[in-house]
């Protein structure tokens, strides 16, 4: 039942943030930056804008995956940009992060500047949204699953900043 409710609600949340897709524009200088690695070798960092476009509020990102991913995680890095959200201050604006365009890895520290996919929401632009911390929620999930007579293997996507290039920190280190 909890897990129906969870689904329900973030449906309700998918539904309240309609996106209409715009071409694209370059990231600013220094993007808000999330991702995490993988229980299984594999991580995944995302790069993102909160922008005014045309009076609405603009989302514009970017998402990567490391250039070596276990089998088991392969293709299905993509799947933890479903239950991520922007967030602008408090106030979730965007769900369902499938919209960020996919890019080679790179450190953190340079996804400023590159060309990302963005997508406007019916949310009005103020002006006080320019100064409101701009941060990527992505939860913790099971991306793969095998139970079997033998128990129960998972793979888990681990939030824990951006960490698909080599160079990123990672949780362990």
């Amino acid at each position: 039942m909890t897990r129906f409710a969870l689904l329900a609600a973030l449906a309700l949340l998918t539904a309240c943030t309609a996106r209409t897709p715009v071409a694209s524009m370059r990231l600013g200088e220094s993007p808000a930056m999330a991702g995490g690695t993988f229980s299984a070798p594999g991580a995944v960092s995302v790069a993102v804008d909160v922008r005014e476009i045309n009076g609405r509020t603009g989302i514009c990102g970017v998402w990567s995956e490391s250039d070596t991913v276990s089998a088991l995680v392969k293709g299905r890095s993509r799947t933890v940009l479903g239950p991520s959200a922007v967030m602008l201050g408090q106030e979730a604006v965007v769900s369902g992060l499938f919209f960020l365009r996919k890019v080679p890895a790179r450190p953190a520290a340079s996804y400023g500047g590159i060309e990302a996919d963005c997508v406007v929401t019916d949310r009005a632009w103020s002006a006080a949204d320019a100064a409101k911390p701009v941060r990527v929620h992505m939860p913790r999930q099971v991306v793969y699953q095998d139970i079997d007579e033998q128990g129960i293997f998972q793979v888990v996507f681990r939030p824990g900043g951006p960490s698909a290039h080599a160079d990123d920190p990672k949780p362990w280190d």
